[in-house]
């Protein structure tokens, strides 16, 4: 099935066809819908999605400039309240000029779209530009897997593209941009990447490469994944004779798949609409 010339690319679903070229068709042009749980226990599952939720809708209201007494007033459960505390003990030491909460980005490139959905985006009275992820999965991944993720590449990559008009008309170079990662799982220890010129270009080149590819794959077959441990979180997995238990709470070893509403792990949250 052909890739829509109207059709946007973003972290979710290049993440997807890298780890299963199979289920980015099913999920993005077929819009197959499969009655499948991800994972199990599953109402401690929901319960860790609708928190994750409310903790990025109360980051929300604060970082538009209600006051965090009022804020933290709404968080009712003490992991909830727990994560607020953190959240502001991180952010005071977080100096801005401006900020740009819950902030989509989208830009041309080649012949379809990039978009992505910030947390935050602020400015640091130098100039520089900070990207800053809230995740609430059950563990902080490890830096290379950080790394290794769509999200780290094409975030970076899109402000530089198309965040000249929050930057009073002036276009961001590499060297000024920084990606930080907050995780409740690990308040203290935040992962910072200092991007580049040199990444820049990689990860023009990395994103080039997957929506070629998936061009291709359109024209003949979208082929399932090699390694079938992702098959554990992917609700198509029946549907592809990949197994029919769901992987559970705690097999969080890998990388899962990265919807918010199926994701265990680094992007348990991704692009909530509110």
């Amino acid at each position: 099935m052909p890739i829509p010339p109207e059709f946007s690319f973003s972290q979710n679903n290049l993440q997807d066809f890298l780890d299963c070229p199979r289920r980015f068709e099913l999920r993005y042009l077929l819009h197959r819908a499969w009655p499948a749980i991800q994972s199990e226990p599953v109402i401690e599952h929901e319960r860790q999605i609708q928190r994750g939720e409310r903790f990025h809708q109360l980051i929300h209201q604060h970082q538009l400039g209600l006051p965090a007494e009022q804020v933290g007033a709404q968080a009712k459960d003490d992991l909830l309240s727990l994560w607020w505390v953190d959240y502001l003990d991180y952010f005071g030491h977080l100096p801005t000029s401006d900020r740009f909460p819950e902030y989509t980005l989208r830009a041309p490139f080649g012949r379809f779209q990039i978009v992505a959905k910030f947390d935050l985006i602020a400015f640091q009275p130098d100039g520089r530009a900070i990207i800053v992820d809230w995740k609430t999965g059950f563990r902080k991944p490890s830096r290379s897997i950080i790394r290794q993720r769509v999200q780290t590449r094409l975030y970076p990559l899109l402000l530089v593209e198309a965040a000249h008009h929050l930057n009073h008309g002036s276009q961001l170079h590499p060297d000024q941009i920084e990606m930080i990662y907050w995780f409740t799982a690990d308040p203290l220890h935040p992962e910072h990447f200092i991007y580049s010129t040199e990444r820049y270009e990689k990860d023009k080149r990395f994103i080039h490469g997957l929506i070629e590819q998936a061009e291709r794959y359109a024209t003949h077959l979208f082929p399932l994944t090699t390694d079938e441990r992702f098959c554990q979180f992917c609700t198509y997995r029946s549907l592809c004779q990949r197994g029919q238990q769901a992987a559970s709470l705690d097999q969080v070893d890998i990388e899962p798949p990265n919807r918010f509403n199926i994701n265990l792990d680094l992007d348990q949250i991704a692009e909530i609409e509110y």
